[in-house]
């Protein structure tokens, strides 16, 4: 079996970190090509002297120039890069299969699109490639004779449970049903929220993420970006795309078809799972995660968005289906707007019921307009941006 070279986007957060345990436990199966962060030196070090990459990039100069003085003292072979023509490098390189790509935030879109392009086995952990990119990045994937497969745990679970031939997915399936947690708040009145403080709303319940997810999670916009992206993903309308709420994150999204039959996935809430699927598809690999045991689960409940006011308490979750039916590249404005919310909201800048706030206003000031090529979506992001600011000085 010929070892798969693999580079990850992102080594150094919760999906890097896991995608590194997965290949650790396979190593007749996979090597590490390359490895990127922002400017988690310490964390760096280690992963490099464990799985010797060809290269490691940091995203801050000043972290990449401590990253190379610390890996000669330990006379360790990678080599150090830094900036956005290092990350394309490292994901089009000839000798790369796979690429894990991990980056939090738009920033992680450009070294997307180069995957694609280059026909990589591209393993989508970045929601914005979809959500910001939308057909641009569909392109970049068909002209690039890529394979997208989706590691999100709701991505990664409907795709599982769709049949193998896309052709028929349109004429099969009734609708998709994406699970969510409903996160740290889900029972909390709506009233209380503007008291969320960053701590509290970094805890998610099931999941370990890192600081932003987290905080979408709590306000429930990863699961409006989510409807965004299985929108792009399974191309069916987003009249066909639904949310429960389903607190014990047990089963991870579900299918309906035509017949209303329902497949679901069911599993543990460790993302090694959809790791492993995705750097062994089609054949299934040992992800290190616990099995479910069913004599000891607990009762699964699920939560209607329309019940125990869920709508008043995560408004933020509807704007996916309104964004969707607006002009193309709206979703790509509303993006924008929630990373630079909830960044202020980590910030102590606003506060937590103030997210959707900004993220509203935010659609409302910017006008889009469908993007033909990266620099004019490059554009309308920091145009959104600057205005996503505007509004959060307003609220300061």
């Amino acid at each position: 079996m010929k070892q798969q070279l693999v580079t990850v986007l992102g080594s150094t957060g919760s999906i890097g970190t896991s995608t590194l345990d997965v290949v650790a436990r396979h190593p007749e199966r996979f090597a590490v090509f390359a490895l990127s962060a922002a400017r988690q030196i310490d964390l760096m070090v280690s992963q490099c002297a464990r799985f010797r990459p060809r290269y490691a990039v940091m995203a801050d100069a000043g972290a990449a120039a401590a990253l190379a003085q610390r890996l000669a003292a330990e006379h360790l072979p990678t080599r150090v890069l830094t900036g956005a023509d290092a990350l394309e490098r490292i994901v089009v390189h000839e000798e790369v299969d796979a690429v894990m790509a991990a980056i939090v935030g738009a920033a992680g879109l450009a070294p997307c699109l180069a995957a694609a392009r280059a026909g990589k086995r591209l393993l989508l952990a970045n929601k914005e490639a979809l959500v910001v990119g939308g057909e641009l990045f569909l392109d970049a994937v068909r002209q690039g004779g890529a394979t997208l497969l989706p590691i999100d745990s709701e991505h990664s679970a409907i795709f599982q449970s769709l049949p193998e031939d896309r052709s028929t997915w349109d004429g099969r399936v009734d609708k998709i049903i994406l699970t969510a947690s409903g996160g740290p708040f889900r029972t909390w009145e709506p009233e209380r929220l503007r008291e969320v403080t960053p701590e509290q709303a970094c805890a998610h319940p099931n999941w370990v993420m890192g600081r932003k997810i987290s905080v979408d999670s709590a306000t429930m916009m990863n699961k409006a970006l989510e409807v965004i992206e299985a929108r792009y993903l399974f191309g069916l309308g987003p009249e066909r795309l639904d949310v429960v709420i389903h607190p014990q994150s047990v089963i991870h999204s579900m299918v309906q078809y035509r017949d209303t039959s329902v497949v679901a996935q069911l599993g543990t809430p460790d993302m090694r799972v959809p790791i492993a699927y995705g750097l062994s598809w089609p054949e299934r690999i040992s992800s290190g995660a616990s099995a479910l045991d069913f004599t000891r689960l607990a009762d699964m409940a699920f939560e209607s968005l329309d019940s125990r006011g869920h709508r008043e308490r995560f408004p933020g979750l509807q704007l996916a289906w309104d964004t969707l039916r607006a002009p193309a590249g709206t979703t790509a404005v509303l993006n924008a707007a929630n990373e630079v919310a909830v960044a202020a909201f980590l910030e102590r800048r606003i506060r937590f019921d103030q997210i959707h706030a900004v993220n509203l206003a935010t659609l409302e000031a910017v006008a889009a307009s469908k993007p033909q090529e990266l620099p004019q979506l490059l554009a309308l992001d920091g145009q959104a941006r600057r205005q996503a600011e505007r509004t959060i000085d307003r609220f300061t």
